[in-house]
């Protein structure tokens, strides 16, 4: 067998610590509360939350923010798996087992004989794969819904919307042209508000997503993404709060509703000029 270069062996002695450090947080015996009373359920949020987090640090380029919050997920990961060992279920071994089949077996391209030309080729490879795996036959891989079905399961509503919009698209359910997305944007708009003039929630929650499902093909149209634009919106907002703190000594509640427009106001001036 061969040796493990240093590199290699800190890697592994830092890993090995980390689990070392969160088996005794979730030990009876003088562990951490907090962490005991969690469940794989529990940590379900914070797992999103920081996969989040992970994405924010990426767009800033900070890298030592990047490590702090691949670090955040990875710990994630490590909890998991430790409950799931508690329980005899798997172990982080398996997980790391798991994924590295996995990958071997998707890329006969690189550990097998199968040639590809292109990465267009290692995706229709890979998709074969994967519905192989899942016991689909090739008819039913086929199938647009289950491809969809599979985004709404797996990503962000945004990310998944995109993604069913895309593919829709692609498929052939798509408008001739943008003034028709536009005429539908102003149909499910006008439903929406309809719907805002009864009593039923169910039926305001689907026109809701109906408009948003409208705006995000528009994006698609315009070659927009709006998961990064809804970051951005987000991101400005907060920095906007930000700075109308600092303009005052007082809690933001204190003051009514003309002078807050006033501070909104002087902080997105500011925020034009830095930027």
């Amino acid at each position: 067998m061969n040796s493990l270069s240093a590199t290699q062996q800190s890697v592994l002695d830092a890993l090995q610590r980390l689990l070392e450090v969160v088996a005794q947080l979730r030990s009876p015996d003088g562990g951490c509360p907090w962490d005991l009373a969690q469940t794989p359920q529990t940590l379900m949020p914070y797992v999103i939350e920081e996969a989040y987090e992970v994405v924010d640090a990426l767009q800033t380029g900070n890298q030592a923010a990047i490590a702090e919050e691949l670090g955040d997920l990875l710990l994630q990961i490590v909890l998991q798996t430790q409950i799931a060992k508690e329980h005899q279920d798997f172990t982080l071994e398996d997980v790391a087992e798991g994924i590295t089949t996995k990958l071997i077996r998707r890329h006969p391209h690189v550990f097998g004989d199968v040639q590809v030309d292109s990465a267009a080729e290692v995706n229709q490879n890979w998709e074969q794969i994967k519905a192989t795996e899942k016991g689909e036959t090739p008819e039913q891989a086929k199938l647009l819904s289950r491809k969809l079905a599979r985004y709404n399961r797996s990503a962000p509503p945004l990310v998944a919307a995109m993604k069913i919009s895309q593919k829709a698209a692609a498929a052939g359910f798509e408008w001739e042209n943008i003034e028709g997305v536009w005429s539908k944007f102003t149909e499910e708009l006008g439903e929406f508000q309809e719907a805002l003039t009864t009593n039923n929630k169910t039926h305001q929650q689907e026109e809701l997503g109906d408009l948003l499902f409208t705006i995000i093909n528009l994006a698609r149209w315009y070659d927009l993404d709006p998961s990064v634009a809804l970051q951005g919106t987000n991101r400005r907002f907060v920095q906007r709060l930000e700075l109308m703190e600092k303009f005052t000594p007082r809690p933001l509640t204190e003051y009514d509703l003309e002078e807050l427009e006033s501070l909104w106001q002087q902080a997105k001036i500011q925020l034009k000029r830095e930027s």
